[in-house]
């Protein structure tokens, strides 16, 4: 069903508004706005990796339409951990205005730092830690530690007259944590004596019933599958992964091998987190990964991006013979991440490359070398029981996630009308303990091509998928600019067709009948000329290949 924008009204005195910008309906570019008294704060703005749908796009980021004339109201954006799909379109917003107050916690700030350092952006950052209370503008915020699959995450309470509102970030209820820190029930039991007006929570494990295992039992398979390979181990993960890299160097410490890091986002991210304490290095166990060729087979393993199956990260690189390591009969390589929603296929396509080179690919599917970082549905009831919030907003997943997790908050009692799906561009109102959907923005795809920000169109994404998928035509024709007769031509060249160019001699005389019975109506225009061609070849091509290729017809008058 198409969605229906319409505006909200003016924001009444004493409301709360809320508005997320993306996040919803997806897994990534989570970012929403909350509006009070004038200013606008901000929680997460981060990127949406492009599908096989959307060929050439880096990067998707949330629509900045509806705040773009309203940045000198920003008072902050409050970031709530340290993944690219919550921070990582921080960059492109700072460069519409530089100055805009960065508020998270020191592991997260450190990890933007770097990349708006590659951006040449300036930015002003204020830590925060879990207890914490800042005032930001007429925003009260308190920030409370929860349990990530990267350190230092965390949620925030906002508290305005209007209400009181708790937005979770990413979250899990570890209760053996890696890094003793839990998601601090305690603070989620004060806040709901206090009385959550609106719940903003995690929606991408709503789905899968029970809890999300304990990160510490991933320790022992890795250790176990590194004990046993017999020569290079190749570990892929995400970059910001901190934990799944620490037990990566404990096993591989305690086999006596050497870890070398791949991919200038894991060398940088780990190169932070051991700079601040989150990541623990044994003397002598890193390598750089230059040197790392020296060392036996045997007595080396390597981090690396690319658990997705991007095309340009390391992983895939390997997969494809297009890297200086090249995988072989032997090697062991660990896919220890989960599968993003969207990137199954190119996951799959890496797994049977590397398969098909001889490794020996360990992953989600046949051992135990990843649990996520989100609350399964058991963890997301014991939060709404603790916090008994009077509205829910779930955030954070696909549509399905979003569904599974209202359903659990109307199964704990909150009543069906109070709990609220949305979409990106949804319009909430929050006054006297009530929350209203007011309006629907327009929000699209905002895509990053290479250098270019905004300017690809969903136009162009179907011409690249018809380019990539039809196959090119080009015609040209000469005709004589008094009576419309052919002088030269139609010359024809496809790309993409697994017929040669001699197939199409059959149409010539076609396209040539066409534009005399034009002429004789009186055409002239080349334009209109042009349209004729396509429309002849396109029939021709649509009945006789069964194809509809982008045909660039080109009149010519002499």
């Amino acid at each position: 069903m198409a969605t229906t924008v319409y505006d909200p009204p003016a924001l009444a005195p004493g409301t709360l508004r809320v508005y997320p910008l993306g996040g919803l309906g997806e897994v990534g570019r989570n970012m929403t706005v909350f509006e009070y008294e004038g200013k606008l704060l901000i929680v997460d703005c981060g990127v949406l990796f492009p599908e096989e749908h959307q060929p050439g796009v880096d990067l998707i980021l949330p629509d900045f339409t509806p705040i773009r004339g309203r940045l000198n109201d920003i008072v902050g954006i409050v970031l709530t951990h340290g993944h690219e799909d919550h921070i990582g379109a921080v960059p492109y917003l700072l460069k519409l205005k530089n100055d805009i107050p960065l508020i998270g916690s020191g592991l997260t700030l450190a990890l933007l730092e770097a990349k708006l350092k590659e951006h040449r952006v300036k930015s002003y950052t204020m830590t925060v830690k879990e207890g914490q209370h800042e005032k930001v503008g007429p925003f009260d915020l308190e920030f409370v530690a929860v349990n990530h699959s990267i350190p230092d995450a965390l949620a925030v309470s906002i508290k305005t007259p209007a209400g009181n509102v708790l937005v979770t970030g990413d979250f899990k209820m570890d209760q053996l944590p890696l890094d003793g820190r839990l998601t601090d029930l305690r603070a989620f039991g004060r806040l709901g004596e206090e009385g959550v007006d609106l719940f903003l929570v995690d929606s991408t494990n709503a789905d899968v019933p029970g809890f999300t295992p304990l990160e510490r039992s991933i320790g022992p398979v890795l250790d176990q599958v590194i004990a046993k390979a017999p020569r290079r181990v190749i570990v892929a993960s995400f970059s910001s992964h901190v934990h799944r890299v620490q037990q990566v160097i404990d096993a591989a410490a305690a086999n006596g091998r050497r870890v070398a890091f791949l991919g200038r986002s894991m060398v940088r991210n780990m190169t932070i987190a051991e700079n601040l304490g989150y990541l623990t290095v044994p003397d002598g166990v890193l390598i750089d990964y230059k040197k790392a060729r020296d060392i036996p087979d045997d007595r080396i393993v390597y981090m690396s991006t690319g658990s997705q199956g991007e095309p340009m990260a390391v992983l895939s690189r390997m997969a494809n013979l297009d890297h200086e390591i090249e995988p072989g009969p032997g090697d062991t390589v660990i896919l220890a991440s989960s599968l993003i929603p969207g990137n199954e296929n190119a996951v799959y396509r890496v797994i049977d490359g590397l398969t098909k080179l001889g490794a020996n690919v360990v992953h989600k599917g046949n051992a135990k070398v990843h649990v996520s970082g989100h609350a399964a549905a058991g963890e997301l009831l014991y939060c709404y029981n603790i916090l008994k919030p009077k509205n829910v907003l779930p955030v954070h997943g696909e549509y399905r996630h979003l569904m599974a997790n209202a359903k659990l908050a109307q199964d704990t009692g909150i009543p069906a009308e109070r709990t609220i799906l949305g979409e990106n561009g949804t319009v909430i109102d929050l006054k006297d303990g009530v929350a209203t959907v007011v309006g629907q923005l327009d929000i699209g795809f905002v895509y990053v091509d290479g250098s270019t920000v905004g300017e690809i169109t969903d136009a162009d994404l179907k011409d690249r998928r018809i380019l990539g998928e039809e196959g090119f035509i080009s015609v040209i024709v000469v005709v004589d600019a008094t009576t419309g007769r052919i002088i030269t031509g139609p010359e024809i060249h496809a790309r993409g067709f697994a017929e040669a160019d001699k197939v199409f001699d059959d149409v010539k005389p076609k396209i040539a009948a066409a534009l005399a019975e034009a002429a004789g109506s009186g055409v002239r225009d080349s334009h209109a000329l042009s349209q004729v061609v396509r429309r002849t070849i396109g029939r021709w091509v649509n009945q006789r290949l069964r194809r509809r290729p982008m045909i660039v017809p080109l009149v010519i008058e002499a």
